[in-house]
């Protein structure tokens, strides 16, 4: 799954089972992403996504290249439990039974910002011709390609498939649309709004200078370890708990990222001083009280 890449992302709506719903217009974009080995344990895989693009300014000319830190999976063989999204800016740690651990990986999914997202277990099954992981169905937040035009329902209930192939890999994924009504629940009255079916293509590519996405890497990743550090311990002293809003919807992730980028243009990283930052700056904008469990 590592290396450079042209990434495609297609998401169509192929079931409506509200008939007063309106049609939900497709969804596509691409973007060209390295994704790096953060981490390689035997047991434990992560793989960072980060983007590296150039756009063709209004004079013809070929801007600088724009680096975004694009999202990170993690890969747990044989887990003991996973951070499960429960709805409503919710997180909760829950068991994985020890008769379903046997042989399978969790892929935990986290946000730009290395906040959680959901996770999934699953099954690598190999053959002659490919190689595929199916996922269990989880909840998971609204991606911004929905939170952006949509506000009728409140979780995706899916499941995700990533197959290798010769020249990369694809992800397929099968999301219901979900409607929670009092107390995070399905609301009583038809709580499933539709069905997408939604894949991402990534094809292996040459000759695409990759060397800011690079530089990104190399000069923030251990600002980004000690974010992971503080997530893990929350999650540890906390088995459930809550945010204040959507990462992305509330701007959340808006002062890591401003220090990322004073580390990519040259400030001298202090382990200290990024965990007193990272501490702070998860209690006073991150972490909110707890709603009632549903």
């Amino acid at each position: 799954m590592a290396g450079p890449y042209r990434v495609s992302f297609d998401f169509l709506e192929v079931l409506r089972f509200d008939p007063a719903l309106k049609p939900d217009a497709p969804y596509q974009s691409w973007g060209t992403e390295q994704v790096f080995v953060s981490e390689d344990r035997g047991d434990f895989i992560a793989l960072q996504h980060i983007l590296v693009m150039r756009v063709q300014m209004q004079d013809g000319q070929v801007s600088e290249p724009i680096v975004v830190r694009h999202w990170r999976q993690e890969w747990r063989y044989e887990a003991d439990s996973l951070l499960a999204y429960e709805g409503r800016n919710t997180w909760v740690r829950r068991p994985v039974p020890a008769g379903e651990r046997s042989g399978s990986w969790v892929q935990s999914v986290l946000q730009v910002d290395d906040s959680p997202r959901y996770a999934a277990r699953g099954r690598w099954q190999h053959g002659d011709s490919f190689s595929t992981w199916i996922s269990d169905e989880t909840w998971r937040p609204l991606p911004r390609r929905e939170f952006s035009v949509r506000s009728d329902y409140q979780v995706l209930v899916g499941s995700n498939r990533h197959t290798i192939t010769p020249g990369g890999w694809v992800q397929e994924e099968n999301n219901l649309k979900l409607a929670l009504g009092d107390g995070g629940r399905p609301r009583a009255t038809l709580p499933y709004l539709a069905r997408e079916y939604g894949v991402a293509r990534y094809e292996r590519i040459t000759g695409h200078d990759f060397s800011a996405g690079q530089t990104y890497f190399e000069r923030t990743e251990p600002f980004w370890a000690e974010v992971r550090a503080a997530w893990r311990r929350i999650g540890s002293a906390q088995p459930r708990f809550a945010l204040r809003a959507p990462v992305d919807q509330g701007g959340l992730f808006a002062p890591f990222f401003e220090y990322a980028e004073g580390l990519v243009e040259g400030k001298r990283f202090d382990v200290d001083d990024a965990r007193r930052f990272i501490d702070r700056t998860l209690a006073e904008r991150y972490l909110a009280g707890l709603p009632t469990p549903p």
